[in-house]
């Protein structure tokens, strides 16, 4: 099945790196047919081709959108060169045989990202590309079809070390890749037309990287995801597929924070984050809420680290640091570990709705993007809370969003004392959080409390009470918000309400 390249038809958007290729089919003796601006390229290199339009015997029309779409080009691809009755009504047409096609798709997820006008839009819909780019993939017995600038490099290496010759293992592996783009290109279209609605669930990925395991060493994993779109590793092992969990988790945490923040996270949970005026501070106020669990977790900062929070960090045994940037001083300490991760966070947009998989099906839902602010706060106690009181409330509301339920979180001073997490009730929530605090030395007297999701009794309220708690926030809903109100209003408690619930299972 090894087969000689003695045409290619070559239509493209991107055209670096076309060149070398184009002078390697060139001396191969390959006949090449292009169209209008890659033609065009191609003449500016010297090098000899053949418009399509002197092919078909038809021009251009409607403004480019027909040029490909004809008999005698789709006939020289689907061709099936074996075939004896296709060979006579390819030779009757005088339809030439086509055995190479490379075509680079218009860039339309990129325009949708920029544009906002339909009409430029719709015109970024490819349809020869994408046409050509089946038609090859189907007959891939005859056809190597390379379908995105992304194989420029691997075509080229193979045309110059087979010398332009081919076998039907690569020409099929091309056939593949060429369907999961022609597929990944026609979702982008479906969900751009859907505006989210949903009809129907199509999701595509094409940027996929094995992982090192899954959640367990004994499991396969992969990411598909654009990774380094939104980081640069500049240090460490590969990443697992629980270092992706938690760096997701991390990246939701901070982005709720404007002010100097460090957090450390250990199986997706917060369990230390603190604001300060300077990044040294905020890392020794997140690690005092539980140096114990910031044992092998992972740091994310949202401030350049610098010499001094570097030496501070690089005192414990930690997986994974993310960082907009860090200091050349900074980077000599934290790469002393060399399994280290270190990730530089770029600036990227978190999607609209996240997905899970569920009972062989999919679960969709909007991202919690809610954060409450000073004035979404419904006061319904006697009891006004203070500036400062008000400023935890928000910063322990953001936390508790991030926390997994039923959770509880404590805070004073714009620093994480403790928190509750995944547990059935709310009360034992609670006492985790408790006990978590008082066993890292805090006091709880004018801490503040948060709840993911209301109050079914007062318990809860009379415990942090008899803790020195004086401020609660929470989303209200209960039958019995009336009585966990009086007992604030009876031992002067300030309790805000928020109207919006934070679970997150």
């Amino acid at each position: 099945m090894q087969k000689k390249i003695k045409s290619a038809l070559i239509s493209v958007y991107h055209k670096d790196g076309l060149d070398v290729i184009v002078k390697c089919l060139n001396d191969y003796g390959v006949t090449i047919y292009s169209t209008g601006g890659t033609f065009n390229y191609i003449k500016s290199l010297e090098i000899p081709a053949t418009q399509i339009e002197d092919l078909t015997g038809y021009p251009s029309i409607l403004d480019g959108r027909v040029k490909t779409l004809h008999p005698k080009v789709f006939g020289g691809i689907l061709s099936i060169r074996d075939n004896e009755e296709h060979a006579i009504e390819t030779n009757k047409y005088s339809i030439p045989e086509i055995d190479l096609v490379i075509v680079d798709l218009y860039p339309f997820e990129k325009t949708v990202e920029n544009e906002t006008d339909e009409e430029v839009i719709i015109e970024k819909i490819d349809i020869g590309g994408i046409s050509l780019i089946r038609a090859a993939a189907k007959n891939y017995k005859d056809v190597l079809v390379v379908s995105h600038r992304g194989q420029y490099h691997n075509l080229h290496s193979l045309l110059e070390e087979n010398k332009c010759y081919t076998d039907l293992e690569t020409r099929k592996l091309f056939a593949r890749q060429s369907f999961g783009v022609s597929s990944s290109y026609d979702t982008a279209i479906f969900n751009w037309f859907d505006k989210n609605k949903f009809s129907e669930f199509k999701v595509s990925h094409s940027c996929g990287r094995p992982l090192r395991y899954g959640e367990n060493p004994h499991q396969k994993a992969f990411f598909f995801g654009a990774f380094e779109k939104m980081f640069d590793q500049i240090h460490g092992k590969e990443i697992s597929y629980n270092n992706i969990l938690d760096i997701d988790a991390a990246i939701n945490l901070i982005s709720e924070f404007d002010e100097t923040t460090i957090a450390i996270l250990k199986h997706n949970n917060a369990c230390g984050l603190a604001s300060r005026n300077s990044l040294v501070t905020a890392w020794k106020d997140a690690l005092a809420a539980d140096p114990v669990s910031a044992f092998g977790g992972i740091i994310i900062s949202n401030r350049m680290v610098d010499q001094i929070t570097a030496e501070e960090i690089n005192k414990i045994f930690f997986e994974i640091i993310i960082a907009p940037d860090y200091t050349e001083d900074a980077l000599e300490i934290l790469k002393q570990k060399k399994n280290r991760i270190i990730l530089v966070q770029k600036e990227f947009g978190l999607l609209k709705n996240t997905y899970r998989t569920v009972l062989n099906g999919v679960l969709v839902q909007d991202r919690d993007a809610k954060i409450e602010l000073a004035s979404d706060l419904n006061i319904v106690t006697n009891q006004q809370p203070e500036n400062n009181q008000i400023t935890d409330l928000l910063f322990a509301n953001r936390l508790v969003k991030n926390t997994k339920s039923n959770a509880i979180v404590l805070v004073k001073n714009a620093q994480l004392l403790a928190s509750g997490t995944g547990q059935t009730s709310r009360v034992d929530a609670l006492k985790q959080a408790i006990e978590k605090a008082k066993n890292f030395g805090f006091d709880l007297n004018g801490a503040v409390l948060a709840s993911d999701a209301f109050f079914p009794f007062s318990d809860s309220i009379e415990i942090a009470y008899k803790q020195g708690i004086k401020a609660v926030i929470q989303p209200g809903g209960s039958i019995r918000d009336q009585e966990t109100i009086d007992f604030c209003n009876e031992n002067k408690i300030a309790m805000v309400f928020t109207g919006i619930r934070h679970f997150k299972h």
